[in-house]
């Protein structure tokens, strides 16, 4: 969740962002006809942890995918020295040369950022950031690359370099032209979709409408086929206390959410709902639902970073993926922000990073396998 996350919890968006030269020609592959799939991964806001997990994660990246980072090779060599990592940078010319050699790492080098000043807001880091996720962008959609896994990027200094979206998941939205879409959570044994992310509690609680409750359904249940799960079964959980009691705790689960899961089931999806809230997590984390579909962020966060974080002997830890369903390009991100209190100090965790890429991996191949198309 590099959207949703504070800055400290990594431990363990024109000219200049990315646009090819002119007249310049994009190879072309076919999914993952080359056995692994090749999966972007863009580097986050420069002065965060995200350089330096993609070099600690590397050698454990490459089990699943060929890599190929989207960012500046300075601030990766950068990353190394501060990690001690014995692995060399190379640049390259297009995302068909991405590797799966654990000790090269690939970068299609952007050239954004000339200096790297840990912990620090800034424009042009903003701009950096949001170069690396557009240039990822166009190489998913004209089928370069299998799959997209981001590094965090810094809400703040992308609003100084005039982003549109709060975080990742509007300007992948926006840029591929996808309407309905929701951000999914994954922490063993739990997964989570949301209805609504980014807003206020009131607003949220507006929100939940019975259209846009069957539409999260239906992408919950695509994506959990991308994820292997051939007959998933989706619990959706009430807003109000005990999915409102029959009316006497509010009246959104009975006139929203109850006709939304009748029409899933009408259209052939496992669905039960609503359950109320404060059991229903419990019963999917013990494997009796595949997902939960949870009405508003905190509703699904919490569980999800409940289980996330370990304080272990070797310090804080965190894991998990935010996977944006709904799009016709599969993106993964680690379940951190850019924890600009540690950046440079070559102790975040890896651990996110390398779950989001195996996860990358696997829906792009099932999407391959399957003969998926957007279309």
């Amino acid at each position: 969740m590099s959207d949703e996350r504070g800055e400290r919890d990594g431990r363990e968006e024109t000219e200049g962002r990315g646009e090819p030269p002119d007249g310049a020609k994009r190879p072309k592959r076919s999914d993952c006809e080359e056995g692994k799939p090749i999966v972007g991964v863009t580097m986050g806001d420069p002065a965060g942890i995200g350089a330096e997990v993609i070099v600690t994660a590397y050698p454990d990246l490459v089990a699943d995918a060929r890599i190929v980072v989207i960012g500046d090779r300075s601030v990766l060599d950068t990353a190394r020295e501060v990690c001690h990592a014995d692995t060399e940078v190379r640049s390259v010319e297009a995302a068909a040369d991405a590797s799966d050699d654990p000790d090269s790492i690939a970068v299609l080098d952007l050239d954004n950022v000339s200096e790297v000043v840990y912990g620090e807001v800034r424009e042009a880091y903003g701009d950096a950031s949001l170069a690396y996720v557009e240039r990822a962008i166009e190489l998913a959609t004209d089928d370069e690359i299998d799959a997209i896994t981001t590094a965090p990027i810094n809400k703040a200094a992308t609003e100084l370099a005039g982003a549109d979206h709060a975080g990742h998941t509007g300007l992948l939205a926006e840029r591929t032209g996808t309407e309905e879409y929701s951000m999914m959570l994954i922490e063993d044994p739990l997964r989570v979709t949301h209805v609504s992310t980014h807003v206020p509690l009131g607003e949220a609680i507006e929100l939940i409408e019975s259209e846009r409750v069957a539409s999260v359904i239906a992408v919950t249940d695509e994506a959990l086929r991308d994820l292997g799960i051939s007959e998933p079964t989706i619990a959706v959980a009430g807003l109000n206390p005990h999915a409102g009691e029959d009316g006497l705790l509010g009246d959104e689960d009975d006139a929203e959410i109850a006709p939304a899961v009748r029409e899933s089931q009408e259209r052939g999806i496992d669905a039960e709902g609503p359950i109320p809230p404060d059991t229903v997590y419990v019963r999917a984390a013990s494997g009796e639902f595949d997902c939960v579909v949870s009405m508003y962020h905190d509703q699904g966060h919490i569980p999800i970073k409940t289980l996330g974080f370990d304080e272990g002997d070797r310090g804080s830890e965190v894991s998990g993926v935010n996977m944006t369903i709904g799009l016709p390009i599969v993106r993964t991100s680690v379940d951190h922000g850019t924890a600009f209190d540690i950046a440079g100090e070559g102790v975040a965790s890896s651990r996110s990073l390398v779950d989001a890429v195996r996860i990358a991996a696997e829906a792009a191949r099932r999407r391959s396998d399957s003969g998926w198309s957007p279309d």
